[in-house]
């Protein structure tokens, strides 16, 4: 997790098909002490649980810790940070003020992250335009499905942030 191996013991009952495990975000708060994934809806329609699983957007709060693969790599908020150095999202939302209560920050950075690094690992290192972003972030592009909310109507802050840092990125 964020780069450091860690023991996933996790509460789990069942087997086969009937196997139930607590969610991911449940371990993540209460067992790894992760405070960027925050329980929204547990139903995976606001984004605020997001994780990147290898690689993936994840929305933790319906994934079961017993569907998470031995050696998954799980990168969370929290870990985004390069030691003092914000990462590029992390500093956009700051710099232009792109939250209010600030509970929607984690799944509009993390899956923005997921998304940018896709695009990129595509090999399409263009800014995504104002259009690519708000459809992004709204679930309307062809490629998410989910959507990510934000209660508190910052929203053009949020789709300028997350431009800002692309253009970091793909720099």
């Amino acid at each position: 997790m964020n780069g450091t191996t860690v023991q996933a013991d996790y509460e789990s009952a069942g087997s086969g098909s009937s196997q139930s495990s607590e969610q991911l975000l449940d371990w993540l708060r209460n067992r790894q002490s992760q405070r960027g994934p925050r329980f929204g809806c547990g139903l995976a329609q606001c984004g605020a649980c997001t994780v990147l699983l290898d690689g993936a957007v994840t929305r933790s709060c319906v994934r079961q810790m017993h569907t998470v693969a031995d050696g998954a790599e799980i990168r969370t908020l929290d870990g985004l940070a390069d030691g003092r150095r914000q990462h590029p999202l992390q500093r956009a939302f700051v710099e232009l003020q792109a939250a209010q209560c600030g509970f929607c920050v984690n799944g509009m950075v993390m899956g923005s992250l997921g998304w940018l690094e896709g695009r990129i690992a595509a090999g399409n290192t263009a800014v995504p335009t104002e259009q690519e972003t708000k459809d992004f972030l709204s679930g309307a592009a062809p490629d998410n499905t989910r959507n990510y909310l934000c209660r508190c109507g910052t929203h053009t802050r949020i789709v300028a942030a997350v431009r800002a840092a692309a253009k970091e990125m793909t720099g």
